[in-house]
């Protein structure tokens, strides 16, 4: 097995991909009952997008443009799907500092979410079956982040957030990693035989610790 642990700090790389270890060993998953999706509404800027999916999103925009709001609407007329932040980084565009103009909320009979949970309208159309395209690969991650540096290496850090309390409690109650919690988009990501040996790499770090 090919993997490398620096423990200052703990990070592990697993073919081109550095990984910080917390993503082994702390506990998360979403639980919308509490949370009711608020992610999508918090926050001072929109979700990390690439130029790639900026153009999967203008695809899709008139399919999903009946589920966003009219202010959303009036910022993605104003100004498009995305904008850079003050860090430089592109990503979607928000409404009133903050709430991402995807956002949309369930009527309590989509997939039996809670009665006003959030929800993205690019996830709920591509869910319907009118789209191929789901949703940024950085809202699908979340709640890693990742960041892809010169050379094509992609950085993996776990982001804390403070709303997210009940994914963390939930996540320990039932002894669901972060990496285990994102099986499907960390598949999507990077490859079956890559998310195969980071759960051997988590398996060995475990068993060591």
């Amino acid at each position: 097995m090919n993997y490398k642990l620096n423990k200052f700090p703990p990070i592990l790389q697993i073919g081109d991909v550095l990984i910080s270890s917390d993503i082994l060993t702390e506990k998360f998953c979403c639980d919308l009952e509490k949370c009711k999706g608020i992610c999508c509404v918090e926050g001072d800027a929109g979700a990390p997008v690439t130029i790639d999916e900026i153009g999967e999103i203008e695809q899709v925009l008139d399919t999903v443009w009946g589920d966003m709001s009219a202010s959303a609407q009036a910022v993605v007329d104003r100004q498009g799907v995305a904008y850079t932040d003050e860090e430089g980084d592109l990503v979607t565009s928000i409404v009133n500092g903050k709430d991402c103009v995807f956002t949309c909320y369930a009527q309590g009979d989509i997939e039996g979410l809670p009665k006003g949970c959030c929800l993205c309208a690019l996830e709920k159309a591509y869910r319907a079956g009118l789209t191929s395209w789901c949703k940024p690969a950085s809202c699908a991650l979340y709640p890693i982040r990742a960041k892809v540096f010169n050379g094509g290496m992609v950085g993996l850090n776990y982001n804390r957030w403070a709303i997210c309390r009940d994914a963390v409690a939930k996540g320990e109650e039932l002894g669901m990693a972060v990496y285990q919690f994102l099986k499907e988009p960390l598949t999507k990501r990077f490859g079956k035989e890559w998310y195969d040996e980071l759960c051997q790499v988590a398996e060995n770090i475990l068993t060591e610790s």
